[in-house]
């Protein structure tokens, strides 16, 4: 098959100015390379297109392709990471991982958390401060965590996120709301070990991949998976496969977390445990780093034994059993690939 790649280039927007924490979630040319050398690998050509504006330029251009590999974050709104994903469905080309409506709610955390406690699925209780005035109505018991409501990568979170008091959260929503522009995201602070499940699969063919406990190191944040604890990972975390008795917990939220926010293909979910043990739904990632070393899912396969080129291609046949038999979606390369 052609399969474009779509994508936001973190140098890109380093040249125009914006910052480390600003271009956090975007990928590296490593990342774009590792992709394609995994599809070429696998038999495919690969079609370099980059972000929304350059597919919108490709597509007026009457340029095509039999399947888009997106991992374009998009850079404004809560709906930026839906922008390229429904713009390929409007020209009926199939692409991997979520669609825009699961793309969108999932960026929005207190809307992914809204949808999954209405499933039953545990998630610590929240409250959304949009101003400072907000505070005065919350009724959460401190401790409580704080975090920008539609960030990725733990931008926004640090050893102020956790706070004891209202002076703590008042100074930290202030921050928060400052530097992001957005509301605030509060939530009742877990105090129990932290997960991230690996994700495979759509709907009823889904699966675990693997479950990984963080483990705060002595250099890390106490009790925090902060920004520079994800940037500095190797000095501060210690990543270890989970195989005790709690890890099938673990992993039966993460799946009905996954299915009932329609996630698809391939990602993470994040989860954190209560004060009795009992593993809460934090978030969940459809649009997971894919960099050959440092990304959290390809860490957690390669300690499950599988290779980059291999979790590429688990995420590109899943993709494809989704379009199998449309043939309006369906090219003559792509029947071949099916």
């Amino acid at each position: 098959m052609i399969i474009g790649i779509t994508y936001d280039l973190r140098e890109d927007y380093a040249r125009a100015g914006y910052d480390d924490e600003e271009t956090a979630e975007f990928d590296s040319i490593e990342t774009i390379e590792a992709i394609e050398f995994a599809l070429h690998s696998l038999g495919h050509s690969t079609d370099r297109i980059g972000q929304v504006r350059a597919l919108i330029h490709r597509l007026n251009r009457g340029d095509r392709w039999d399947l888009v590999f997106n991992i374009a974050e998009g850079m404004h709104g809560f709906g930026r990471q839906a922008l390229v994903p429904a713009l390929l469905d409007a020209y009926e080309i199939p692409y991997t991982f979520s669609d825009p409506l699961t793309l969108s709610v999932t960026l929005h955390k207190a809307t992914a958390k809204q949808v999954v406690r209405e499933q039953g699925i545990p998630t610590a209780d929240f409250q959304i401060i949009k101003t400072l005035a907000d505070i005065e109505k919350l009724a959460l018991p401190f401790p409580l965590f704080i975090k920008p409501i539609a960030e990725g990568t733990s931008k926004g979170i640090s050893e102020t996120s956790k706070v004891r008091d209202q002076s703590e959260l008042r100074s930290g929503c202030e921050r928060l709301l400052a530097r992001f522009r957005q509301p605030v995201l509060v939530e009742t602070f877990l105090p129990g070990r932290e997960f991230t499940v690996g994700m495979l699969g759509t709907g009823d063919a889904a699966y675990a991949l693997g479950i990984m406990e963080m483990g705060l190191l002595v250099e890390a944040e106490p009790e925090v998976y902060s920004f520079a604890y994800k940037m500095y990972y190797e000095q501060r975390v210690d990543f270890r496969l989970v195989a005790d008795p709690a890890g099938a917990a673990v992993a039966r939220v993460a799946l009905d977390a996954w299915r009932a926010l329609g996630c698809r293909d391939g990602g993470r979910v994040d989860l954190r445990c209560d004060v009795q043990g009992r593993p809460n739904f934090l978030e969940a990632n459809p649009l997971a780093g894919l960099h050959p070393e440092h990304s959290d899912l390809v860490i957690l396969g390669r300690l499950k034994g599988v290779a980059h080129v291999e979790l590429i291609e688990k995420i590109v046949a899943s993709a494809l059993s989704r379009v199998r038999g449309d043939p309006r979606r369906t090219s003559p390369a792509m029947q071949l690939a099916l």
